[in-house]
């Protein structure tokens, strides 16, 4: 597991973010080498009276002689597992001690392929602490994952929003994607929370715009937020993503973007403009004007997103979340139709894309060659 990105992501996180109270003391074990040195520092934090929220990022491995599971150091190997390696039980032991109710353990980690195949049989035990966060199989040979949990829960808590901690794990889990077959730690969400309204593919269509056409006689409506009128819009669910999925799906668009947006406004209302809240709603619309074949206002809120995630949320330009945005930015001004708006929208597109290449090569070339297209004049 790749844990260079997450680690000053978590360390970033204001201390008081991860107890919910104001004094909060933090203790970072980045890469740490001695198992008796980490049991020391575990056994302080456990001392403590108040709320304790530990975070583990890392591997599993097994201790072949013994069969015992531990969690891989700094200097950990296959066949030194026993003796560099971070003995499960210990740490299970140690947070045992506590008061019942006062401890949290939010774990990204991936296992080898002799501890996974013992998950399968037992679960992971954390005695009886609250336990959040996911189990990843092994990703292959010479392959390395990326914490993606742990980064998710550095988002959610750097944005100034605390939940409760099941409401914390279940935000963290709308955020990503958790690789197929992965073991949740904690209570799994509901199937409406933890899956998104369904997005299209990123890759962005290899198709050059077609020749500019003549704009249609009725323009299609654009909703955004500040042109849903407040009486037409219902009060904002819990989990509103299951009603719009059905209404996008019905065809009913103007409904699914007006839910959206009612949701959107309360996400700002309740944790700010540029928060991950309020942007995830965003794409939510963004991708709602894609299915109702709006490139126009789907570009443009592809747009946004991105730029909320880069420059005010501070993601690299190689995250997940970002790499997505500017991606199906892309695709749909492709889909353009109008020259003007296509060229109306090309200086952030290329300035996103000078700074998010993304995966598929070629990708600014190819709008460079688009827009010159566009620019030349008409054959005679």
């Amino acid at each position: 597991m790749d844990t260079s990105r997450v680690v000053p992501a978590l360390a970033a996180v204001a201390p008081a973010a991860w107890t919910g109270i104001a004094a909060t003391t933090l203790i970072e074990l980045a890469d740490p080498a001695d198992p008796q040195a980490v049991l020391t520092r575990i056994r302080g934090a456990a001392a403590t009276e108040g709320p304790l929220t530990v975070a583990l990022v890392g591997q599993l491995q097994r201790d072949r002689k013994q069969g015992q599971i531990h969690l891989a150091l700094a200097r950990t190997a296959p066949a030194t597992v026993r003796y560099t390696g971070l003995p499960w039980h210990w740490l299970v032991q140690t947070l045992q001690q506590r008061r019942p109710d006062t401890t949290a353990v939010y774990a990204d980690l991936i296992a080898d392929a002799e501890v996974w195949q013992l998950l399968h049989d037992q679960p992971l035990s954390f005695g009886n602490v609250r336990a959040y966060g996911v189990i990843s199989p092994p990703p292959g040979r010479r392959r390395t994952t990326q914490p993606r949990y742990a980064q998710a829960l550095a988002q959610v808590l750097r944005s100034g929003h605390r939940p409760g901690d099941e409401e914390l794990h279940h935000e963290v889990l709308r955020r990503v994607d958790i690789a197929d077959g992965a073991l949740y730690l904690g209570p799994k969400p509901p199937a409406a929370a933890a899956v998104n309204v369904p997005l299209p593919p990123s890759k962005p269509a290899p198709v050059p715009i077609p020749a500019p056409a003549p704009p249609p006689q009725q323009a299609r409506r654009t909703v955004s937020p500040a042109h849903v009128p407040g009486a037409a819009v219902a009060p904002v669910e819990a989990d509103p993503h299951e009603r719009i999925a059905a209404a996008s799906k019905a065809g009913r668009h103007d409904e699914a973007a007006e839910l959206a947006a009612a949701a959107e406004r309360h996400a700002v209302q309740t944790y700010g403009t540029d928060t991950f809240a309020s942007v995830h709603w965003v794409e939510v619309r963004a991708f709602l004007a894609t299915v109702a074949q709006d490139p126009g206002t789907s570009c443009e809120l592809w747009l946004q997103a991105a730029e909320t995630r880069l420059d005010a949320l501070q993601q690299a330009p190689d995250a997940h979340d970002v790499e997505t945005s500017v991606d199906r930015a892309h695709h749909q001004w492709m889909q353009l139709r109008d020259a003007s708006a296509a060229r109306a929208f090309a200086p952030r597109l290329v300035a996103l894309r000078r700074r998010v290449p993304g995966r598929q090569p070629g990708a600014l070339e190819s709008i460079m060659k688009t827009l010159q297209r566009l620019n030349s004049p008409p054959a005679q």
